[in-house]
């Protein structure tokens, strides 16, 4: 996920959804509505539907482009999957592949722990409550647990090689499924059978910690259960980067190569296919609720969003190479959203502000724009509202 900074403009502006059957400006004019308390109209229902099948044909593309680039050719070339088991550049070595590996699950452990659950809980600390609710990922669905603990599952599955959920979410950690061709069993293999078995408990304590938030989170912001996933959300970290990366630095290149081809074989690329899978389905759910509105079509969408949320939250252990260097990362998952840029887009039909084109800059002001019109959270806002499906008016 790219965070950005509209918290200001999704809470500050309000705007009115104008209607367009009456031109006369003597007429009495629509009460201007708040972007966040939108509701999906008869009024409005066909530019709604227009934005919801552009965003989430957008979405599909970014989905189909994302495997490909590491499945079939990237930028003209060999897959992104071969150069990385080959280690090609801009890696050297099984071993600096392995330190993007561990990299990547630092990075989304910190972002779980700092940003994700810990600046909304900031916000709220200081008195900010509107302000945090909004930094709240995933809040129209109420996802957001779902969403984290995800998060950390992708950790979970690039140490031990396997995409198994069920490997942590038991009662009891059940290492039969760690994969013999992975960091842990690597460790576990050259003495480190302490450090090993510390990181799989740490992955699974910020788990579970994450689940034991109370539902929805954007209710319980301030809980002490929020407090106590950010702490093992940075347990974790600490330990991946403190210990976890050195150790893995030490081992050989004959080690280390098996555990870089297991990880692209079993993880990365199975992951992309899925949710290229999953978001095609998405497609197709949101173009039959576009064609033939009803309270069971969105409900339906809103299923198949759930769905297609869970590969892509369980591969933000891996936001290198293509998704980071194509832009794909912020154009599926920016947050939060500029609601106010969104009813716009609505009132105009203009979908065009969605686009961008040319080389990827994440400094960009105008890609950012773009960005945050699109992508998973823009199709949530537009399919739920409060936790549950919108309704035909």
């Amino acid at each position: 996920m790219k965070k950005n900074f509209f918290y200001a403009a999704a809470f500050a502006v309000g705007l009115a959804f104008a209607s367009t059957a009456c031109s006369n400006n003597d007429a009495p004019q629509p009460e201007p509505i708040d972007a966040a308390d939108i509701d999906y109209t008869s009024e409005n229902a066909a530019s709604w539907n227009n934005y919801m099948k552009a965003v989430v044909t957008l979405l599909r593309k970014d989905a189909s482009d994302l495997y490909d680039y590491w499945a079939v050719s990237y930028k003209g070339g060999e897959s992104y999957a071969t150069t990385f088991k080959n280690h090609g550049a801009p890696f050297n070595s099984a071993g600096s592949c392995v330190q993007q590996v561990i990299d990547g699950c630092v990075d989304i452990a910190n972002e779980v722990g700092e940003t994700k659950i810990g600046d909304p809980y900031s916000k709220y600390q200081a008195g900010n409550v509107t302000e945090a609710l909004y930094a709240v990922e995933s809040w129209y669905s109420w996802h957001s647990r779902e969403d984290y603990s995800n998060n950390i599952v992708s950790i979970c599955n690039a140490f031990c090689g396997v995409r198994s959920e069920s490997l942590i979410s038991g009662a009891t950690i059940d290492k039969s499924q760690v994969a013999g061709k992975s960091l842990y069993t690597a460790l576990v293999n050259n003495g480190q059978q302490e450090l090993a078995d510390n990181t799989l408990t740490a992955i699974k304590n910020a788990y579970d910690k994450i689940l034991a938030i109370p539902q929805p989170f954007r209710n319980h912001i301030n809980s002490e259960q929020s407090l106590a996933a950010q702490e093992a959300c940075s347990e974790l970290s600490v330990l991946l980067k403190n210990q976890l990366k050195p150790a893995c630095d030490a081992l050989s290149e004959s080690v280390l190569s098996p555990v870089v081809a297991n990880y692209v074989d079993v993880v990365v690329l199975p992951t992309y296919a899925d949710l290229k899978t999953k978001v095609g389905t998405l497609y197709e759910k949101v173009n039959t609720l576009a064609a033939n509105p009803t309270n069971q079509a969105f409900k339906d969408a809103c299923d198949a969003w759930i769905t297609a949320r869970e590969p892509w939250e369980k591969s933000e252990a891996f936001l290198f190479g293509p998704v980071a260097d194509q832009g794909l990362d912020p154009n599926m998952d920016s947050w939060p959203l500029d609601q106010a840029a969104i009813v716009n887009i609505l009132n105009s039909g203009d979908y065009s502000q969605m686009e961008w084109s040319g080389d990827y800059s994440e400094d960009s002001e105008a890609i950012s724009a773009a960005q945050n019109v699109r992508g998973f959270h823009t199709l949530e806002f537009l399919l739920f509202k409060d936790g549950q499906a919108r309704t035909v008016d």
